[in-house]
């Protein structure tokens, strides 16, 4: 009979042997993150501020929050449905972004542990809202944005109010900049205009180092008013505010159809019109128009560029050069000095023989006893602003728990602030992962560029028959 290894009061089972080994388990992943293999860029667009009042239809699916509900392979803007669904298919086609929605009825949170968390996203799509943000959701978005978070503003005329609230997109984008607890002094360096223009094809500054107007969606030249307005620009406020469109006539500080910014460490974005964006597809029962493909104009290749910038693609804040040095933030990344640098649990860093390290001697051991139980394994590191950032390790996941269904023991890899308030859970694995060797994990952190943020493992067990997470061979890479 074969022999059952002990440590730490803990059971490494070998399961082959008992025919109880669980494989091809898909990671437990919560919906508020990214998936294990995370894309790098997750984009969040604005359901829930009447966006589809009236003839609008500023949606990328009718399938919220996840569009890919609707067709999870979409070829043709017409999968998707929904009068900005060709924006979303063209970012989905490329493979590398999440796209969800926040639904009607929801509201914008920073910090929380819906799934639609502004801390779960790269970048916020506001597609001309018609309701006024609350106090609490315009601290969420101002907060969301200082911390590293790209802001996409997309306006219309005043006075189009389609829901008939007494709110336009020009009252409520200039509320949220003048009136919330974050920054109420010009943030951004701009406010929206009071203006009902009528047409015009705004066209590009002369800036060929500019990542939104020359990036890897296609160069910008003009885009598109059909009843929009424009943004005055003040740079004593924000220095790093640009136009990089402008109304016909107009230059400098006024007339500015599409604008850039930053505020904090993150980056924000304006267009003064709707109409760019509209695929003239949609719900049935509006009235809409094509100004995505209009021949005059390069609207996608504005809003596609954008989108990239804002998410963190590009070079340099303010999209005017800059750089990240590449590195390899976590200190004693395989645990081979002990708990050096790491703080864990008594006992969960450790060269015992009962589970193997991937390499070297050491690894983390979580859980594993066969009673109820937590063990946790942190650190704390600085993202550097602008970077990239991706959180690997290896885990191994080993149970004598015999159910394929129910996740009894769970390990979940989550992102504290410095105050200790958890910003995100990024996954969830638990029993239901189990298999016989290492398999690498990858999570996307670069939402949380410019901030220091803690790194925490959680392993939860219940009362009986063990689980043991076992981590190796981690790092924190930015680019």
């Amino acid at each position: 009979m074969l022999g059952i290894r002990r440590s730490r009061h803990r059971i490494a089972t070998v399961l082959s042997v008992f025919g109880l080994l669980v494989t091809g388990a898909a990671v437990q992943v919560s919906a508020a993150a990214p998936t294990a293999a995370a894309t790098p860029h997750r984009i969040l667009f604005d359901n829930a501020h009447a966006e589809t009042a009236g003839n609008a239809d500023w949606i990328i699916s009718t399938s919220q929050p996840d569009p890919l509900g609707q067709d999870s392979s979409p070829s043709a803007e017409t999968d998707w449905t929904g009068a900005i669904s060709s924006w979303g298919v063209a970012l989905q086609k490329t493979g590398d972004y999440n796209l969800k929605t926040l639904p009607s009825g929801s509201s914008l949170t920073y910090g929380g542990s819906a799934a639609t968390d502004l801390a779960n996203f790269d970048t916020l799509v506001l597609p001309e809202p018609n309701t006024l943000f609350t106090t609490a959701e315009k601290t969420a978005i101002m907060t969301f944005v200082k911390n590293g978070g790209g802001l996409f503003m997309i306006s219309d005329h005043t006075g189009a109010d389609r829901n008939n609230d007494g709110e336009d997109a020009v009252e409520i984008l200039n509320d949220l900049m003048t009136n919330n607890s974050v920054d109420s002094t010009d943030p951004f360096g701009f406010t929206v205009d009071t203006l009902s223009i009528g047409s015009d094809y705004p066209s590009a500054i002369s800036d060929s180092t500019n990542p939104v107007l020359h990036g890897s969606f296609g160069t910008v030249t003009k885009s598109l008013i059909a009843s929009g307005t424009t943004a005055t620009l003040k740079p004593a406020d924000n220095s790093t505010v640009k136009g990089l469109l402008y109304r016909t006539g107009y230059s400098g500080n006024t007339g500015a159809f599409f604008a850039t910014s930053t505020f904090g460490s993150g980056r924000v974005a304006f267009w003064g019109d709707s109409s760019p964006i509209d695929d003239d597809t949609g719900q049935s029962g509006n009235t809409l128009y094509d100004g995505w493909n209009d021949t005059g104009a390069t609207n996608a290749a504005l809003a596609l560029n954008a989108t990239e910038w804002l998410a963190g693609g590009g070079s340099g804040d303010g999209g005017d050069g800059g750089t990240c040095t590449a590195a390899q933030l976590l200190a004693n990344p395989g645990f081979e000095s002990g708990s050096s640098s790491w703080t864990a649990t008594s006992g969960v860093i450790t060269n015992s023989t009962g589970q193997a390290a991937r390499t070297g001697s050491y690894k983390a051991w979580l859980n594993g006893y066969g009673s109820a139980n937590t063990d946790t394994l942190s650190q704390a590191v600085t993202i550097p602003s602008g970077c990239a950032a991706t959180l690997s390790f290896h885990l191994h996941v080993d149970t004598a728990e015999t159910t394929t269904s129910t996740a009894y023991d769970t390990l979940k890899a989550q992102v504290l602030n410095s105050g200790g308030t958890v910003l995100a859970t990024l996954a969830t694995y638990s029993n239901l992962n189990a298999a016989s060797g290492y398999t690498q994990r990858t999570l996307d952190l670069g939402g949380y560029a410019g901030q220091t943020v803690t790194i925490k493992f959680t392993g939860v067990e219940g009362s009986t028959l063990q689980t043991s997470f076992v981590i190796d061979d981690t790092a924190l890479n930015v680019s």
